[in-house]
């Protein structure tokens, strides 16, 4: 495979290029298929429920291969293999020996990219393992739980040049795209704040009936840890990705400090004692859960915009993503925030639009993006948002192109969970954000979203 050696060469000789990149990255999404290089081969460590959402959509695509994948349960394999067969694939080199058989699959030579969507835990490990076998990492949500594996993410990449696109899949939304727009053409003036959020009532996911750990089954078997001892914002990214893009962090802007508060814990208590297969004398019924029902985490950027993050995964409610954006000259309320729009000047004065009016400004900075790769999008999951996102990895990959959500914004993003924890810790006191970019972040220009080559 000729172009995979080339493209292994390629990865091999930028360690030196790494930091350049960061100042002058290349976008690839809007450009046709026919201008890539050929096939490229994608392994995939993790293919429990998320892993085969990407490995259907990626292994689908005519110019994909699938040589190997990983994943420590048996059946997790199995489902996978049916997936490729599904899309007209041969079934996959399976690696399910022990936790740490991944590092077999990163030594293949046929492999180009590799998708990682596994447990937490392992992300940020997986992930250093991968770019040192320079293989390009796309990167699920969060990237890591820690301060150290946020550092490890940044020192891999810049010390052999192998690219990770951080895959957080919100920022590809459709209304966060428009509202992209709307910054561009200045219809919100000023920003100055913004408010986001992960309000996801997530205790069916927690709890298999009401257990967890090795009675589970899917992510109750690992996730509900990190509620029962960890208080923080365990899932940050979903809401502040989208608005650290219009915010422009790490490209003019960054984030300086936080301060973290959570309420008590109830949520997960009162579901087990509720429960039919519960009640107040089961086990679980007796623990006490670390993590606050909500965590609401203020953020002030550099550039003194401050965002406001609500972390609510243990309560009854809808789902939202919480997204509002303020500026001098108008307001925004997205999809799952009364989808409302206030613009000076041009909105009757002090009266929200909403339903129809709401929807022709939504249409008329509708990003290109969405309009040209709708249909393909159609089927794909969380509303479309993953087609982009799986699309954007694969032409990166292709391309060996920098990419549009990097390794700098998988880490101050993801750097939330522990520096929030930090802060409930100390009484809510506020916490100062690393550099990640080590000041790069003053010099480097916006621009996801803003090129016809994405």
């Amino acid at each position: 495979m000729k172009n995979n050696v080339n493209r292994r060469n390629f990865l091999k000789t930028t360690t030196a290029a790494g930091l350049g990149l960061a100042l002058t990255p290349g976008f690839v999404l809007g450009r046709n298929p026919s201008n890539s290089q050929g096939q490229v081969s994608i392994g995939f460590i993790g293919v429990g429920l998320r892993g085969r959402s990407h490995l259907n959509l990626i292994s689908g695509r005519d110019d994909v291969t699938v040589p190997a994948i990983c994943d420590v349960d048996p059946d997790a394999i199995t489902k996978a293999q049916k997936v490729l067969r599904d899309n007209g694939k041969k079934e996959a080199e399976a690696y399910t020996e022990d936790a740490n058989v991944y590092r077999k699959l990163l030594e293949r030579q046929d492999l180009d990219g590799v998708i990682i969507a596994t447990p937490w835990r392992w992300h940020s490990p997986m992930a250093v393992d991968a770019m040192k076998a320079h293989k390009y990492v796309g990167l699920e949500v969060p990237a890591a739980t820690t301060l150290d594996g946020c550092w490890d993410l940044v020192k891999a990449h810049e010390e052999t040049g192998t690219q990770l696109m951080f895959l957080e899949n919100v920022c590809y939304a459709r209304e966060v795209l428009a509202v992209l727009q709307m910054l561009k053409n200045n219809l919100f003036g000023t920003p100055v704040h913004a408010t986001c959020g992960y309000k996801h009532d997530l205790r069916g996911v927690k709890f298999d009936g009401v257990e967890f750990g090795e009675k589970a089954n899917n992510e109750a078997k690992w996730r509900t840890q990190h509620s029962l001892k960890r208080n923080a914002d365990l899932y940050p990214t979903h809401g502040v990705g989208p608005v650290a893009k219009w915010f422009n962090i790490n490209r003019g802007n960054r984030f300086e400090y936080l301060t973290s508060v959570a309420t008590k814990s109830e949520g997960l208590h009162q579901y087990i004692v509720d429960h039919p297969e519960g009640g107040p004398d089961h086990p679980n019924a007796k623990l006490d859960w670390k993590l606050g029902d909500i965590v609401t985490t203020i953020i002030k950027t550099a550039n003194g915009e401050t965002i406001v993050i609500s972390h609510d995964t243990n309560l009854p409610r809808p789902y939202s993503w919480g997204f509002t954006l303020h500026g001098t000259k108008g307001i925004w309320n997205g999809q799952y925030e009364g989808r409302r729009i206030y613009i000076e000047g041009k909105s009757k004065q002090h009266q929200w639009e909403s339903g129809d009016d709401y929807d022709a400004w939504m249409k008329k900075y509708d990003h290109p993006l969405w309009k040209k790769y709708e249909n393909a999008a159609r089927e794909a999951g969380h509303g479309g948002i993953d087609y982009f996102t799986d699309r954007t990895f694969v032409e990166c990959v292709k391309q060996n192109a920098y990419p549009p959500i990097d390794v700098y914004d998988a880490a101050a993003w993801s750097s939330i969970t522990p520096l929030s924890e930090e802060s409930i810790s100390l009484g809510s006191k506020s916490v100062n954000f690393p550099d990640f970019t080590g000041g790069r972040w003053i010099k480097r220009e916006p621009v996801f979203g803003r090129s016809k080559i994405f």
